[in-house]
């Protein structure tokens, strides 16, 4: 019997399971993919957003501002990288200023601190790559920029240390209500519980009508990217927004806390909730707005594009409010929690939406609060960014930390050894990609990876030494093999 199950590991689902990990209580996170961070949360524009766009007084206004102001303190208590570098919202018609002033307005009653109308001049003095068609812009100098996976993984691991379990690769295909709270039906087993937080992104609707008589639908709302090289990554040092529109925020242009410079996305409503494939189409469309923004964007720059999908809600079950956020108990189902319909702001969302849940979970249980939390973490060291003493120190306490695997990145055996290695270790090379950035870079992989492949190898065969983990490694999903039928020895890919 367990007090909790989560069900998704995405950033809502990990940032809830820190909060309830102050509590005495039995966790247990379920993901059906095979690491963290695997679905939106892994795909978006990692933007801290200010908290102006949001309509005053519904959750998405609340949680976004009160996220936004938690971020920073948080990335300091998990070492996830953060940086305020502020936002500008760019007019390019003189008629649609007064639009800027209704978003002024609209932010300052939302409690957004700190906002200004600049005119073209006082633009130009502080983004000089902006296009000529600007005339003014909304500055928000709170926004800020996050990396979306290191924030995932940072609440995950804190959780993991305060005693949350996570299980991978285990899909929730079905739930029934019992006397004591909820049998939870997996792939791999039945786990019995009192409460179930559904945390389940752009399959929400599919647990939500599991147990619920008032249906959810939601529809995934695709978004196309292109990601710069860190050469051009000095163009803007601001998040440019362009005026909003019924589908969104509109094509963004913004430097990453990496040094790579991001545009994007599209918003284009789909069927397949797996549908995370780029497009000729979507790439170009991307590109064009992008130039509106800043006409310097160097088309042949791109070093890779990439696609996630939005939880939408087109369908609100009783007790929702159409258009924003949906976090509450199920109207028909005591103890069965929705946190659903977390589209955008909901990564700048999350640690507040971790409080705001933990909350209501705490009011039923009425657990009692551990003596001993642990509040902080220390992430993977950075070697390409460490201090010449810390460099120094790593590679004296281990030699590994001394050997470049990643060129682009210049991430070392030792940091990757790191992340197999920590709570919640990576088991695929996308994993290791997330932890620490080796294959992220302009080759995109084409040069570390056979060595990256080596490594996990090696240190997942000594979790199973009877096993062929050689041909076990993946990718990212259930069936991503980089090798299959014969061994590693008739391939010839592996030494020693």
């Amino acid at each position: 019997m367990y007090d909790v199950v989560i069900i998704g590991a995405g950033v809502s689902g990990c940032a809830i399971a820190r909060e309830l990990s102050r509590y005495r209580l039995k966790i247990v996170v379920l993901e059906k993919e095979s690491d963290l961070c695997e679905g939106t949360s892994k795909a978006n524009s990692g933007i801290a957003h200010a908290g102006y766009d949001a309509l005053p007084g519904t959750l998405k206004a609340k949680l976004n501002v009160e996220g936004s102001r938690k971020m920073e303190s948080l990335s300091k208590e998990l070492d996830f990288p953060y940086k305020k570098n502020g936002s500008l919202v760019l007019c390019f018609d003189e008629e649609d200023v007064e639009k800027l002033e209704e978003l002024k307005r609209r932010g300052e009653v939302n409690g957004v601190k700190g906002l200004q109308i600049l005119n073209r001049e006082e633009l130009f003095a502080i983004e000089p790559s902006v296009g000529e068609r600007a005339v003014a812009a909304l500055f928000a100098p709170d926004g800020g920029i996050v990396c979306p996976f290191g924030l995932t993984i940072a609440l995950a691991e804190n959780a993991a240390i305060n005693g949350v379990e996570f299980r991978f690769d285990t899909k929730v295909v079905g739930i029934q209500k019992c006397e004591e709270g909820y049998l939870v039906k997996t792939g791999k087993g039945e786990i019995q519980t009192k409460i179930v937080v559904n945390a389940a992104g752009v399959y929400a609707d599919e647990i939500h009508n599991m147990v619920s008589a008032h249906q959810m639908k939601i529809v995934p709302r695709k978004g196309e990217y292109l990601l710069y090289d860190q050469r051009v990554g000095h163009l803007v040092s601001h998040t440019l927004f362009q005026l909003p529109n019924a589908l969104g925020k509109g094509v963004l242009v913004t430097p990453t806390v990496h040094g790579n410079l991001l545009a994007g996305p599209t918003a284009q409503d789909i069927q397949d909730k797996e549908g995370i494939d780029t497009t000729s189409e979507g790439m170009a469309k991307v590109q064009e707005k992008a130039l509106l923004s800043v006409p310097q964007m160097p088309g042949r720059q791109v070093i890779t594009s990439f696609a996630g999908l939005r939880a939408h809600i087109v369908q609100m079950p009783e007790g929702g409010r159409e258009g924003d956020f949906l976090i509450g108990e199920a109207a028909d189902a005591a103890g069965f929690i929705d946190v659903a319909g977390m589209e955008s702001p909901g990564l700048s969302c999350a640690p507040a939406t971790g409080e705001y849940t933990a909350k209501l979970v705490t009011e039923i249980l009425k657990p009692e609060k551990k003596e001993k939390f642990i509040g902080t973490r220390k992430g993977i060291p950075n070697m390409a960014h460490a201090s010449d003493e810390e460099k120094h120190r790593l590679i004296q306490e281990d030699p590994a930390y001394g050997n470049v695997i990643c060129r682009c990145e210049m991430v070392t055996e030792g940091e990757i050894l790191n992340a197999i290695r920590r709570p919640l270790g990576a088991t695929t090379t996308d994993g290791i990609k997330r932890r620490t950035r080796a294959g992220m870079g302009r080759c995109q992989s084409g040069f570390c990876n056979p060595k990256v492949v080596e490594l996990l190898a090696l240190e997942l065969a000594k979790k199973e030494p009877d096993g062929d983990l050689y041909s076990k490694i993946r990718k990212s999903g259930a069936d991503s093999w980089y090798l299959t039928e014969n061994g590693p020895e008739e391939r010839g890919l592996f030494h020693g």
